[in-house]
């Protein structure tokens, strides 16, 4: 079969494991098929939980499936920032915790409409290069602002040190960028939603199918 075949098609919904880039994980499964393989937006490498494939015929449907809501259970450390907003980079801030109100303050203004900078350590664009290959090799730049909204955002749990948020968000919200407006940075991220897909439904890579596609007419029923 070609390496870029428009069969088999459909829609695979994978719960990405903590590690490995998305991009392995959409190679994982375009060796498996034989088709052209895309996605529906990717999620960092440490962050779990459910990444929308798309194989063959079924990549045109990208400009239907980027843009949809997704749906994050994070949890925060709020005592440090760092670099990257995620465990992976090098704390640059330590502090005492927010109290209970403050947080509570903090969580409020980031309801609904938001204008945050995109982290350092994301795959935009400046000047033509990679924000996270600039940030490796130490060359500071002002990140741009992206706004976005963010349709709920609760308490799961709460330990002083450490929250645990759900948040219902627009598609390109940086959860890292959240983070760091309440003080601290994400430790774990999943994402359990995209648009009316859920992560209940997907499979880890390793367990994918070809008779694990969703064929196109059904995605279309439900976006």
């Amino acid at each position: 079969m070609p390496p870029r075949a428009l069969e088999p098609s459909g829609v695979a919904l994978v719960d990405k494991p903590s590690g490995p880039s998305s991009f392995a994980v959409v190679a994982q499964v375009r060796r498996l098929t034989g088709a052209r393989t895309g996605h529906a937006g990717t999620l960092d490498p440490f962050a779990t939980g459910l990444l929308l494939l798309l194989s063959g015929r079924s990549t045109k449907l990208t400009p239907r499936l980027v843009g949809l809501d997704k749906r994050y259970v994070a949890e925060i450390d709020l005592t440090a920032r760092t670099e990257t907003g995620d465990p992976e980079g090098e704390i640059v801030e330590r502090h005492e915790p927010p109290a209970q109100d403050e947080l509570e303050d903090r969580l409020e203004s980031l309801r609904g409409e938001v204008a945050l900078p995109i982290p350092a350590a994301s795959a935009v664009k400046i000047g033509g290069e990679r924000a996270y290959k600039l940030a490796r090799r130490g060359v500071e730049v002002e990140m741009p602002v992206r706004r976005s909204t963010v349709h709920s955002l609760e308490i799961v749990a709460y330990a002083r040190e450490r929250v645990t948020l759900d948040l219902l968000v627009s598609s390109g919200t940086y959860v890292r960028s959240l983070a760091s407006e309440l003080g601290g940075h994400c430790m774990s991220l999943r994402r359990t939603e995209v648009g009316p897909f859920s992560v209940e439904d997907a499979v880890a890579p390793e367990a994918f199918t070809v008779e694990r596609l969703l064929p196109e007419a059904t995605v279309l029923e439900q976006v």
